[in-house]
C-alpha cells in the first residue's frame, strides 16, 4: 500500500508542471487525496484535495486560478496541474490519502507518498 508521486522538476516563473500521484495495492475509492508542500525552513502547507468519488475539489487561496487538481479512476491517480508558477512555489510536494474525509486538508492524512522536488527559478 503506497503513494507514488512523479512529475517535479526545475521550471522558470510563469511555466508549467504537472504532478502525479498513482496509489497502488490500494483502491483510492471513498479516499480523499490531498496535495501538500513544504518549503525549505517552513512548516508543511496544505494546498488542494480532491474527493475521489465525486470530484469535488479545494484549493488554497494562494493556488487558486494557476493550480487544478484532477483525478483519473481507472488509473488510481490524482494530479496537480501548476500553471503560472512562482518563486514561493518551491517546496516538496507530498500526496497523501485519507478514507472517508470531507474536502479539506487540515487533517493529519494517514497514508503519504514520498514527496517529489519542485523548484521555480526567477
Amino acid at each position: 500500500v503506497q503513494l507514488v508521486e512523479s512529475g517535479g522538476g526545475l521550471v522558470q516563473a510563469g511555466g508549467s508542471l504537472r504532478l502525479s500521484c498513482t496509489a497502488s495495492g490500494f483502491s483510492l475509492d471513498d479516499f480523499t487525496l490531498g496535495w501538500f508542500r513544504q518549503a525549505p525552513g517552513k512548516g508543511r502547507e496544505g494546498v488542494s484535495c480532491i474527493s475521489y468519488n465525486d470530484g469535488g475539489t479545494f484549493y488554497v487561496d494562494s493556488v487558486k486560478g494557476r493550480f487544478t487538481i484532477s483525478s483519473d479512476n481507472a488509473k488510481n491517480t490524482v494530479y496537480l496541474q501548476m500553471d503560472s508558477l512562482k518563486p514561493e512555489d518551491t517546496a516538496v510536494y507530498y500526496c497523501a490519502a485519507q478514507y472517508g474525509l470531507g474536502l479539506t486538508v487540515e487533517y493529519d492524512y494517514d497514508l503519504w507518498g514520498q514527496g517529489t522536488q519542485v523548484t521555480v527559478s526567477s
